[in-house]
């Protein structure tokens, strides 16, 4: 029993229309995850002034603080009660100014005694903090 007598036999082919669909998504994914590293920059000649600097010195109050948690304003040593007593040898030392508050402290240092000095600047109203640090050698 032959059923398919009159019937010529297809070819199969490949039907590329939903290769290229995926193709064509997976090129979308790629360009929209793909990071370029291409730095932009500028080249600008900056201007040269010719006028002197002015030595304009600001004042600075050097609070030093030791591993154990005692603390020096411009090398003289301060007893610590409470940021408020803190803020007031501040006021002391910066003579009426505002000064920048250098904290000098030690790496071994807590983070409460530097949390304090912080806290005794802000109460003392003098807002220009900074941190001095060694060089690695």
């Amino acid at each position: 029993m032959n059923f398919r007598r009159g019937r010529h036999r297809e070819e199969p082919e490949i039907n590329f229309i939903p290769l290229i669909d995926v193709m064509l998504v997976i090129l979308i994914f790629l360009m929209a995850t793909t990071t370029y590293s291409k730095f932009a920059e500028l080249k600008i000649a900056l201007p040269t002034a010719n006028a002197e600097k002015q030595e304009t010195k600001t004042q600075e109050v050097e609070i030093s603080v030791a591993a154990n948690g005692s603390y020096a304003i411009n090398g003289k040593h301060i007893n610590y009660e409470n940021p408020e007593a803190l803020a007031a040898e501040l006021r002391g030392a910066a003579n009426g100014q505002e000064p920048v508050i250098v904290i000098s402290a030690d790496s071994a240092t807590t983070h409460q005694s530097v949390i304090n000095v912080m806290e005794a600047a802000r109460i003392a109203g003098y807002g220009k903090l900074t941190f001095a640090t060694q060089a690695p050698h």
